[in-house]
């Protein structure tokens, strides 16, 4: 059985963001200008298109991704809306291909493709030697 079996062409959703002076490229680089910065739309993209395939892939699967082809078309300064839309365009073996977009109100602020691969999360951890640290115990102090 393939985890890709219940994904389908056309599936697609989208993600709302208020943009932040945290989300601009000056926050990240001095001396830039204060507007919504590529990678901070790519991520959001990019987490569109996760969640629009995400409910139907098998318990223990996650899609992770694994190739952008952007352009970013606009400046959007900080307080607009940005809407990120991402679409199945394509399914493979063990990836899915997306068209994505940006949008900020009716003008369009970016676009391109968007790979994301299919993978079992224990696998996966296992085959790179991911470690997750272990749990912190909170302590309690009574204050009688």
């Amino acid at each position: 059985m393939s985890p890709l079996e219940k994904v389908t062409v056309g599936m697609a959703d989208e993600k709302l963001v208020t943009v932040t002076s945290e989300m601009t490229v000056g926050h990240a680089v001095p001396g830039m200008p204060a507007v919504y910065g590529t990678p901070t739309m790519i991520l959001h993209m990019e987490m569109a298109a996760g969640s629009a395939i995400q409910a139907f892939l098998p318990a223990g699967y996650v899609s992770v991704g694994m190739m952008v082809n952007i352009r970013h078309l606009a400046a959007t300064p900080v307080g607009r809306t940005v809407r990120a839309v991402a679409r199945v365009v394509g399914i493979e073996t063990r990836s899915v291909v997306f068209e994505v977009e940006a949008w900020d109100g009716d003008r369009k602020i970016g676009d391109g493709t968007h790979r994301r691969g299919i993978v079992n999360v224990a696998e996966f951890e296992k085959r790179f030697g991911v470690t997750r640290p272990e749990p912190v115990m909170a302590l309690s102090y009574n204050s009688n």
